[in-house]
C-alpha cells in the first residue's frame, strides 16, 4: 500500500516540477516583451495572452504537488493541537464530502469546456491569436492529477485511523521552521560572542 502512496506521490512531484519551469519561460516572454515593446518599439499582440497561458499552467499543474507535500495553506489554529486521529476523521469527512466532488466536477467541466474549444478550434481575441483549446486540456489533466493524489490522501487517513500516526510522506523542499530558524541564530549569537 505504502509503495502505490509513494508512487502517486512522485508522480505529482515530477508533473509539478516538470511545470514549474514554466515560470522560467514566463519570466523570458515577459523580459523579451518588455525589451521589444520599449527598446525595439515593437510589441506583440499574442505576448499577453501566452504569459496568461503560462501562469494558468504553472498555477494549475502546481495543485496536485502541492497536496502532496502538504503545502496548500490550511488554518491550523486548533487542528494542530488535536491528536493525529482525530486529524484523519476530519481529514477524511472533508475529502469524501468536499473534496472529492468539487475535483470530480473540475475534472468533469474541463474535459467538456476543453473538447467544446477543440471542436470550434478556439483562438484567442487578438490581432495575433493564439489557439486556446491545447491550453483548456490541462483543466482535466490537472483535475485528474487532484483526483488522484486526493485519493491517496483519502488512504493517509485510514491508515492514520487504523494506526494512530500519519504515513510517510516523500521528503522535498521544506520550509524552515521558525522556532527552528531562532535556534540556530541564537547559536551563531552565542558562537559569535564566545570568540569576542
Amino acid at each position: 500500500m505504502q509503495k502505490l502512496l509513494m508512487a502517486i506521490d512522485r508522480l505529482s512531484t515530477f508533473v509539478g516540477r516538470f511545470f514549474a519551469w514554466s515560470i522560467v519561460l514566463l519570466t523570458l516572454l515577459v523580459s523579451w516583451e518588455v525589451f521589444s515593446r520599449y527598446i525595439l518599439n515593437h510589441p506583440h499582440a499574442w505576448a499577453l495572452d501566452a504569459q496568461i497561458m503560462l501562469y494558468g499552467i504553472l498555477f494549475m499543474m502546481a495543485g496536485a504537488y502541492a497536496l502532496a507535500h502538504q503545502s496548500h495553506v490550511r488554518g491550523d489554529v486548533l487542528y494542530g493541537a488535536f491528536s493525529e486521529r482525530t486529524q484523519a476523521s476530519i481529514d477524511l469527512v472533508l475529502y469524501i464530502a468536499f473534496y472529492l466532488p468539487s475535483v470530480f466536477a473540475l475534472t468533469w467541466a474541463g474535459w467538456t469546456y476543453a473538447n467544446d474549444s477543440l471542436a470550434i478550434r478556439e483562438n484567442t481575441f487578438s490581432p495575433e491569436p493564439l489557439p486556446l483549446y491545447p491550453f483548456k486540456f490541462v483543466i482535466p489533466f490537472a483535475g485528474l492529477l487532484l483526483f488522484a493524489q486526493g485519493l491517496v490522501e483519502i488512504l493517509r487517513c485510514v491508515i492514520c485511523l487504523r494506526d494512530g500516526k500519519w504515513p510517510a510522506r516523500l521528503n522535498d523542499v521544506e520550509e524552515i521552521d521558525v522556532e527552528e530558524l531562532k535556534a540556530m541564530v541564537k547559536d551563531e549569537v552565542q558562537e559569535l560572542e564566545t570568540r569576542s
